[in-house]
């Protein structure tokens, strides 16, 4: 092939390739407008959580129940590529009270003229109240827990006593603040028992921060919280995951106390060495084995 040729030729195959690429300055369809009503819906839309909703169920408290029992430390060594999902660096008001449940997820923002008028418009369309803490005490179903994205330790306070007692009243169980809280001394009391709030720090200023998303996903920390994950906190931190996996954790989790049960027994009996027991050695797995009994 003569030059000329190979030249024309590579202009040819350069002119195809050129034709296949995207150009740079692309023309895209507009927007869909929301349909009447739709940004009133009480649930804030999120396109993630339209792809995910079929495949995330109800959690019910008959699991939640069970998953009171087990030890944070189990439920961690069954999440697999969940175990990211802990958050750390809060102050609990009821200190060894663990809190468990669904979670009830809401986003706020430092305030602005323009953000507060669009905000307090949402609200009289939608019939519910700007303050996101008086719809969690309005609108919260038993065994949530209301989790919160607050700007973390640089952020705001989200509620009071007042309020807490309020979203108590509901059956919620508890609380996670990625910011702050009101009222420290009135949530350590008695009238607080079995409602922890977990936040990253404690400060008499009142609420002022805006509501803009209402149970959509949410930042906690380093975690991506989804609403109607499952909660599990605890003094040290708090785990977020998939309702979905919670049967696999709590038969998961449930064997690891059953398996770490015969080993705390076989460690007490003296009988074998510690290497042997822990982890169990293939002799002692096979008894392990034949003590759970038939299945």
């Amino acid at each position: 092939m003569k030059g000329s040729q190979i030249l024309t030729f590579m202009v040819i195959l350069t002119g195809f390739s050129l034709a296949a690429q995207t150009p740079f300055d692309q023309t895209f369809a507009p927007d869909v407008p929301e349909p009447e009503r739709f940004r009133t819906n009480r649930t804030s839309y999120s396109a993630i959580m339209d792809v995910l909703l079929s495949t995330r169920p109800r959690v019910t408290q008959a699991q939640l129940d069970q998953l009171k029992t087990l030890p944070l430390e189990s439920i961690f060594g069954a999440l697999g590529d969940y175990r990211l999902n802990y958050a750390r660096g809060f102050t609990n008001t009821r200190p060894g009270e663990r809190v468990v449940g669904r979670a009830l997820t809401m986003r706020f923002l430092p305030p602005r003229p323009d953000l507060v008028r669009a905000a307090d418009a949402l609200a009289k369309e939608g019939d519910w109240d700007r303050r996101y803490y008086a719809r969690a005490a309005e609108e919260a179903h038993p065994g949530d827990v209301v989790v919160a994205e607050l700007g973390g330790v640089d952020g705001h306070n989200f509620f009071g006593a007042m309020a807490a007692t309020g979203i108590k009243t509901r059956g919620v169980t508890g609380a996670v603040i990625d910011g702050g809280s009101r009222d420290l001394a009135e949530l350590q009391a008695d009238a607080f028992k079995g409602f922890p709030v977990l936040a990253k720090f404690f400060h008499v200023t009142t609420t002022s921060w805006i509501g803009v998303e209402f149970n959509a996903p949410v930042r906690i920390g380093t975690v991506t919280v989804l609403p109607g994950d499952v909660v599990v906190g605890e003094d040290e931190g708090v785990l977020f995951f998939p309702p979905e996996m919670l049967d696999a954790v709590l038969k998961s989790a449930s064997e690891t106390e059953r398996r770490e049960a015969f080993e705390r027994e076989l460690l007490l009996s003296k009988k074998y060495r510690f290497r042997d027991i822990y982890p169990l050695s293939p002799a002692l797995k096979e008894e392990y084995e034949k003590s759970k009994g038939p299945r």
